[in-house]
C-alpha cells in the first residue's frame, strides 16, 4: 500500500502579509541609503563652457540690468543642461532618474537657489550688483554640498570650491565681478567636470 503523504498548508495570509511588508521596508531601506550616480561630469563641462561664454558677453556691456540679464539666461541654461544629461547618462546606465536619492538631491538644491533668485532681486533693487557674484556662488556651494551628500564623493568638494571663490568674491573689488563669475561658475565646472566624468563614467 503506497505511503500517503500530507499536504503542508499553505503560509497563512497573515504570514504573506508580513513577510511583503518586510520586503517593501527592505527595498524603501537600501533605495533612501543609495548614492544618485548619474550626475553628469561632460553636462558639467558644457555648463563650464556656457558660462565662459556668458563671461565673454556680460564683460562686453555697462549696463548693470543686460549684466543680470545674461547671467540670469546662463543660469536657466545651466539647469536645462543639468537636467538633460542625467536623464541621459541615468537612461545610458539603467537607473530611474526620480529615484530616492534624486528626490533628496532636488529638495536638498531648491531652496539655495530660491533663496539666491529673491536675493538676486533685493540687490537689484538696492544696486548691490557688485555682491551678486559672491551671493550666487556661495548659495550654490551650500546647495552643491548638501545635495552632494546623496551623491558621489567629488560633488560636495566641489560645493566647498565654489563656497570658497565666493567668499573671494564677496570681498573683490567691484571690478573683478564678470573674472570671479568666470572663475567660478566656468573654471570649477570645467575641473570638476572632467573630474566627474573620467572617474564616474561620464
Amino acid at each position: 500500500m503506497a505511503r500517503v503523504i500530507p499536504l503542508r498548508p499553505a503560509d497563512p495570509p497573515e504570514m504573506q502579509a508580513r513577510a511583503m511588508d518586510n520586503l517593501r521596508f527592505i527595498r524603501e531601506t537600501m533605495e533612501a541609503a543609495a548614492t544618485f550616480t548619474a550626475v553628469s561630469g561632460w553636462g558639467t563641462v558644457i555648463i563650464g563652457f556656457t558660462a565662459l561664454v556668458a563671461a565673454v558677453i556680460a564683460a562686453s556691456t555697462d549696463s548693470m540690468t543686460r549684466w543680470v540679464f545674461i547671467w540670469t539666461c546662463e543660469a536657466v541654461l545651466s539647469v536645462c543642461i543639468s537636467f538633460y544629461t542625467m536623464t541621459l547618462k541615468a537612461r545610458s546606465v539603467g537607473l530611474p532618474l526620480w529615484s530616492e536619492p534624486a528626490r533628496k538631491i532636488l529638495f536638498s538644491f531648491a531652496p539655495p537657489l530660491a533663496v539666491g533668485a529673491l536675493l538676486t532681486l533685493v540687490c537689484y533693487e538696492h544696486k548691490l550688483i557688485g555682491l551678486l557674484p559672491g551671493v550666487w556662488m556661495l548659495l550654490y556651494g551650500v546647495g552643491v554640498v548638501a545635495a552632494g551628500t546623496f551623491s558621489v564623493r567629488i560633488v560636495p568638494v566641489m560645493g566647498i570650491a565654489f563656497m570658497a571663490v565666493g567668499t573671494v568674491a564677496l570681498f573683490a573689488p567691484s571690478s573683478w565681478t564678470t573674472a570671479c563669475m568666470a572663475a567660478g561658475f566656468g573654471g570649477l565646472h570645467l575641473f570638476f567636470g572632467i573630474l566627474i566624468a573620467r572617474r564616474h563614467g561620464g
